[in-house]
């Protein structure tokens, strides 16, 4: 009953989601909700919503942050001695420009954070992309799957990290079988660039461009021209990506501490301090809005018992003679368990019932843990993903729209990758 309720939940949530019938903000309150007052769970529902919400306050409290952080940054002109070079050598092909896309979100990916990857990616491409006249999804797209390829896999991410907490394995033993797949996977993000980029040059050509058009100057932006505030502003910055993937801190705390530390440096006068506050106010309130929205939904899941019934519902549906098979099952169906789930409940909730599993099949629990990870291309485009709003609002674009035009290139991203997997021999089959 439960399993089946979840189902058609979902069914239902991600039909509403892409056909644009409702916002995700209400669908992710509203549906859950009914469904659960349909499933009998009327006394509990509100300390189950609560919890929800108390579960993604930090995560709330890091992109509300973050997004003003960087939104200083960017009015301060930190990345636009950078954005300079890249558009002195991509200038107006959008095949240079998408490749480009690639090389910068790969590299920025690496820290795991994809709060960092879709702010300075999108805040430094995304003036070039209206300029020429490109589909701002495709920045998206691009940013997306290099994020899922880089950060998904390094111990220092989010995915891996539960993996290896959850198994109980080595983070080396874990990560090294994967460099592999990490350097297959830049290739593949390059070569979706290449040929989406290849397909906008047929439609819009190249362009002879200014940089000095699309590039914003820190002058204009914080009135002083200084040299020294400029490198004071990067030092912040790297002091500050350096604690976050040290973990000294919780992430919220570093961005919260960050964000004044910048404001106070970039901007001292206390009403333009007002002003910036109130420029970034909106994008950070929505994403913020939906964060807590995202912990109505997964809180009411997991308090019902729907998100355990679903996983025990299709794990039991591998039949014993698909046993040494296991590994490559759960690197098969982590995508659309991590879809619907978010990644603490896969990887706290079934990623154990999935090693157990594989023990008793005679299998190293730790190909178990590489094999969960290959779904996080698909997982990056849930609505149970703070960044995911992050990245969409910045691009002025619906969830719905952008999940049509990503969810192809998202689920090849996770194939290449199971492939790799089992040809290198991380994951048996």
């Amino acid at each position: 009953m439960l399993a089946t309720l979840g189902f058609v939940l979902i069914i239902v949530f991600t039909y509403l989601i892409m056909s644009n019938r409702l916002s995700p903000i209400v669908a992710l309150i509203t549906v859950p909700i009914i469904f659960a007052l349909f499933g009998g769970f009327v006394s509990s529902l509100g300390d189950m919503m609560l919890d929800g919400v108390k579960q993604v306050s930090p995560t709330a409290a890091l992109l509300l942050f973050a997004i003003l952080y960087f939104g200083v940054m960017i009015d301060a002109g930190l990345f636009d001695p950078f954005i300079r070079r890249l558009l002195a050598i991509v200038k107006g092909d959008p095949v240079k420009i998408a490749i480009g896309t690639g090389a910068l979100a790969l590299a920025v990916a690496l820290d795991g954070d994809g709060t960092t990857t879709y702010m300075i990616t999108v805040s430094a491409l995304l003036p070039l992309y209206l300029r020429i006249g490109m589909n701002p999804l495709i920045l998206a797209t691009i940013a997306m799957i290099s994020l899922s390829v880089m950060s998904g896999m390094t111990p220092w991410g989010g995915p891996a990290t539960r993996a290896i907490v959850a198994t109980g394995v080595d983070a080396s033993e874990f990560f090294v079988p994967l460099i592999p797949l990490m350097v297959v996977g830049a290739i593949w993000v390059l070569f979706v660039a290449y040929f989406l980029g290849k397909r906008e040059r047929n439609r819009v050509g190249i362009h002879d461009i200014s940089i000095d058009h699309i590039v914003h100057t820190g002058e204009e932006s914080a009135g002083k021209p200084s040299r020294i505030r400029w490198w004071t502003n990067l030092v912040l910055t790297v002091v500050i990506m350096v604690v976050l993937v040290k973990g000294v801190w919780p992430p919220s705390v570093i961005f919260i501490l960050g964000f004044a530390m910048a404001l106070m440096i970039n901007f001292p006068k206390n009403n333009v301090q007002k002003e910036i506050i109130m420029k970034h106010a909106g994008n950070a309130l929505i994403v913020t809005a939906l964060v807590f929205a995202a912990g109505i939904f997964t809180g009411i899941l997991s308090g019902t018992g729907m998100v355990t019934a679903m996983s025990n519902a299709l794990i039991s549906l591998i039949p014993d003679s698909l046993g040494s098979q296991f590994p490559l099952i759960v690197a098969i169906t982590s995508i659309p368990f991590t879809f619907v789930m978010s990644n603490d409940a896969y990887y706290f909730g079934v990623l154990p019932v999935l090693a157990e599993t594989a023990t008793s099949f005679g299998i190293d629990p730790i190909e178990v843990a590489r094999a969960s990870v290959l779904g996080q291309p698909v997982h990056l485009l849930s609505p149970l993903v703070a960044s995911t709003f992050l990245l969409v609002g910045m691009i002025s674009r619906e969830l719905g729209e952008y999940q049509k035009y990503a969810v192809l290139w998202c689920f090849l991203t996770s194939v290449v990758l199971i492939i790799t997997a089992v040809i290198t021999g991380a994951i048996s089959v």
